[in-house]
C-alpha cells in the first residue's frame, strides 16, 4: 500500500507528519512512502533525508498521493490538495 505525506501549506505550520524515521518503520511495514518535495522544509528535514531513508519524493501534492491508501499532513489540507487524494482513501490529520 501506499502512503503519502503532504507539505504543509499554513505559513506558520513549522511540523511534518512524518520523519525520516518514521517513513524507516513504515517501509519496514511494508509500505511504499511517498513524500511531496520540500515536506520536511520548515522541519530542517531535507528532501535527500525522506529518499535516504527510501521514502519516494514526489514533484507536488498530486503526484504524492496518487494511488495512495493512506495520507499524512499536520493540518488538514486546502480543498486543492484534497481533490489530490484518492477517493477511499485514508486521511491523517488534525481536523479543526
Amino acid at each position: 500500500m501506499r502512503l503519502a505525506v503532504l507539505k504543509e501549506r499554513r505559513e506558520a505550520e513549522t511540523r511534518v507528519a512524518a520523519t525520516p524515521d518514521t517513513v524507516k518503520k513504515l517501509i519496514a511495514l511494508g509500505l511504499t512512502v511517498a513524500v511531496e518535495s520540500g515536506a520536511g522544509a520548515h522541519a530542517s528535514v531535507a528532501d535527500a533525508e525522506f529518499a535516504a531513508a527510501g521514502a519516494e519524493i514526489a514533484a507536488g501534492a498530486a503526484a504524492a498521493a496518487a494511488g495512495a491508501g493512506i495520507v499524512l499532513t499536520v493540518q488538514m489540507p486546502a480543498e486543492a490538495e484534497r481533490a489530490a487524494i484518492p477517493r477511499g482513501a485514508l486521511l491523517v490529520c488534525i481536523a479543526n
